[in-house]
């Protein structure tokens, strides 16, 4: 018998309660910062991707007020038809310099920016071999695209090469192999140069998502691939203006030719109304922090609060692995104990989320801690004291 509509989404939340994996959404009352007002409580922040604390420095507020009075508010339109602005372009520009690429588009969401590329790029008889870890918007992309998608155990590479191996002896199709620079969850880093070697070796497209790289790693926060000098050996870098940036949208930087396609073929691009010219202005001036002497401070404080927490983790017993990122989970595997304790946290004052599947594998549930360049010696000291009580 069919359920009725309301009996089918009742049943399916309270399975999802049973779980362990309900989710609501919380409201926050103050300005993004290392501390932040919730429920009529003020609490430390370890959760945000605001890594170099750019969303409320007061020169990106300035620009984006000075984008309100110019250009107002919305785009009104598609760029295509007449939402395409001049701070837009600026930006594009901007960024691919950053980059050290010939050409950039913005998307309005990081989201928007893997779909609409993948499925701009990719059809049905097409393979992407991918590391288990991706984003989901990368996955995503790829299933809507119709390619076959591939996927090798996290930063393995022999297994990546078997995959690639085998898919050129089906000989059809084009080749994509996707990876990100920095995992979102567990926070380590690809092995890029390895990576780029086996993209070398059998001639295949190569994807790399510097979300969380860019703005932290690198000569300027470039991203981890400037870093390793692999920039130009990289088809496509995709990245994200809302981690260390401060502000929102994603980006795609590579050709000027791969530019034109996406803005002739890339449906979340053609189909949407252009990302905010004020924003765009405002992230203009972030990528300007990001590459001045005051970023590179920044990003100095954002990597000793990363080794002053890593240091206490390791003496309070944990025994994990040197934290590569400013992004540290402490894995407890059951979603129930993992909510017991991201719970214990907030009553101590702390937000550090619980993350569970479907954004990690089941079974595979960890606190989240994300760093940023706000947080001070005596945060990160409380907050050790806190994971040591849990």
């Amino acid at each position: 018998m069919n359920p009725s509509f309301d009996e089918f989404l009742q049943s399916s939340l309270q399975t999802i309660k049973e779980e362990n994996l309900y989710r609501t959404l919380k409201t926050i009352h103050s300005p993004q910062g290392p501390e932040v007002a919730l429920d009529g409580k003020t609490y430390i922040n370890f959760s945000s991707n605001d890594y170099l604390g750019l969303a409320n420095h007061p020169a990106v507020h300035q620009a984006y007020a000075d984008g309100l009075a110019s250009y107002g508010v919305g785009s009104g339109a598609s760029r295509l038809i007449c939402g395409n602005f001049e701070p837009q372009e600026s930006l594009e520009k901007t960024l691919a310099l950053f980059k050290q690429a010939e050409s950039a588009l913005v998307f309005s969401t990081g989201y928007a920016t893997a779909l609409g590329t993948l499925t701009a790029l990719l059809t049905k008889v097409d393979t992407v071999i991918m590391d288990k870890l991706c984003h989901a918007s990368l996955i995503d992309g790829v299933k809507l695209s119709g390619a076959t998608l591939r996927i090798f155990p996290h930063n393995d590479l022999g297994h990546a090469e078997k995959l690639i191996i085998q898919s050129q002896t089906k000989g059809t199709g084009k080749i994509l192999l996707i990876v990100e620079s920095v995992y979102s969850m567990d926070g380590d880093l690809s092995p890029l140069a390895d990576l780029v070697a086996l993209k070398t070796k059998y001639n295949v497209w190569m994807m790399v998502d510097e979300a969380h790289g860019t703005g932290v790693f690198g000569p300027h926060g470039r991203g981890l691939a400037a870093e390793l000098g692999l920039s130009g050996q990289i088809d496509i870098q995709m990245g994200t203006l809302g981690k260390a940036l401060g502000t929102s949208g994603g980006f795609i930087v590579g050709s000027k030719s791969l530019r034109e396609y996406l803005i002739n073929k890339a449906r979340s691009f053609i189909f949407s109304t252009a990302p905010s010219p004020a924003l765009a202005h405002a992230t203009m001036k972030a990528l300007e922090i990001c590459q001045s002497t005051e970023g590179d401070q920044l990003r100095a404080r954002l990597f000793r609060s990363i080794e002053q927490l890593e240091s206490g983790l390791k003496s309070n017993g944990d025994g994990r692995r040197h934290a590569a990122s400013p992004i540290i989970p402490i894995i407890l595997n059951d979603e129930g104990i993992t909510l017991k304790a991201a719970s214990a946290l907030n009553e101590s004052g702390f937000l550090v989320p619980a993350i569970r599947y479907p954004t990690v594998g089941r079974g595979k549930a960890r606190l989240r801690v994300t760093l940023t360049a706000g947080h001070t010696p005596d945060m990160v000291h409380r907050l050790l004291v806190s994971l040591n009580q849990v």
